[in-house]
């Protein structure tokens, strides 16, 4: 059996450093200091890291019959991600996210969304764990995810992602469907409607899910059953940023369906975050079990 499903966006990322805060239309051409293509859409980020890490992982997503799907299924493919639960659209291109980078640190996201708001799986395949990414940038998905997730015979998890039309809305029943709820800092204020971290960690806890919330160099922070988990990640100093909180979700999962112990799964969680950071992309610098259980130990629980 699979121990990881992961269903949810799936496109190739275009990464552009050294932006300016506002590029000159005008037809003008500006030169910038780098830029990288990756895999993106952070279900595929997920996964990617869940496989790397040695989980038996499988990805259930959308894409074009385009370059663009050809690439993204490809890098998949080439990291052991199982990608059979992956359909192609017949006329829709693939999904594509430009990461405009600025030297201080701060990005513009853009995305074209493709095929992804038509993606609407009838089934997961059975595995230990299902794992939902994205869900504001897929209204079919979001629509079907609480049944989906309700009927699967495992445990289950939730990491929202941004909402680009900021209304933070989910469908009734999803969070009580979820065993884990994996959003980060902005993110659970946002869902809860709370104006601090531990209000919020409150009220997403009281819809019968564990909240285990990314609070970027500070580390991570989970209430279950009242208790109050936190843990420091490993200093880093980041190259890029994009896709941690997904390579988070890859080390949490991979330990918390190993041990089920909440501080050693934010330990790995992240560890395999801070190491993400070491390369440009989501998937680059994505560590191996080995060496994500080495840095974990350096977490300060």
């Amino acid at each position: 059996m699979l121990d990881l499903v992961v269903v949810g966006d799936a496109n190739p990322d275009v990464l552009v450093f050294g932006v300016p805060a506002t590029p000159p239309a005008g037809q003008a051409e500006t030169l910038v200091s780098s830029g990288t293509l990756a895999l993106g859409g952070s279900a595929a980020i997920a996964a990617h890291g869940a496989a790397r890490l040695g989980l038996n992982t499988a990805l259930v997503a959308m894409v074009g019959r385009d370059a663009a799907g050809d690439f993204t299924l490809d890098t998949l493919r080439s990291a052991g991600v199982d990608i059979s639960g992956c359909v192609r659209h017949e006329r829709l291109p693939t999904a594509l996210t430009v990461c405009l980078n600025q030297p201080g640190g701060d990005r513009a996201i853009l995305t074209a969304p493709g095929c992804l708001p038509f993606f609407a799986p009838a089934s997961l395949p059975p595995a230990r764990h299902a794992h939902a990414a994205s869900y504001f940038l897929q209204p079919a998905l979001a629509a079907a995810l609480p049944a989906l997730l309700r009927d699967f015979a495992g445990s289950t998890s939730l990491d929202t992602n941004d909402d680009p039309a900021g209304t933070w809305l989910l469908a009734p029943g999803l969070l009580e469907a979820c065993d884990l709820l994996l959003p980060n800092e902005a993110e659970a204020l946002a869902l809860s409607g709370s104006a601090d971290l531990d209000g919020a960690l409150r009220v997403l806890a009281g819809h019968g899910c564990t909240p285990v919330v990314k609070c970027g160099a500070r580390g991570a922070v989970a209430l279950d059953g009242g208790t109050v988990h936190r843990v420091r990640g490993p200093d880093a100093v980041p190259v890029d940023t994009v896709g941690a909180g997904d390579s988070f979700d890859a080390g949490f999962l991979a330990a918390w369906l190993e041990s089920g112990d909440l501080d050693s799964a934010l330990a790995l969680g992240s560890a395999c975050g801070a190491l993400s950071t070491r390369a440009a992309g989501g998937t680059a610098a994505q560590p191996t079990a080995e060496e994500a259980r080495k840095v974990s130990k350096e977490a300060r629980i």
